[in-house]
């Protein structure tokens, strides 16, 4: 295998192992993106009351 093969091997490696995290992860993360939402919303709205 020549070296450009190689980094390419690398990064589709690096690119599947990031999406299975990911992936694995998504639910947790949808619910943390929803309180922080949510605070941010309060927060926004306590100091423009």
């Amino acid at each position: 295998m020549t070296a450009k093969r190689v980094l390419i091997a690398q990064g589709l490696l690096l690119g599947a192992a990031a999406l299975t995290l990911l992936a694995r992860e998504m639910p947790g993360l949808v619910r943390e993106l929803r309180i922080w939402r949510m605070v941010g919303v309060r927060a926004g709205s306590r100091h423009a009351g």
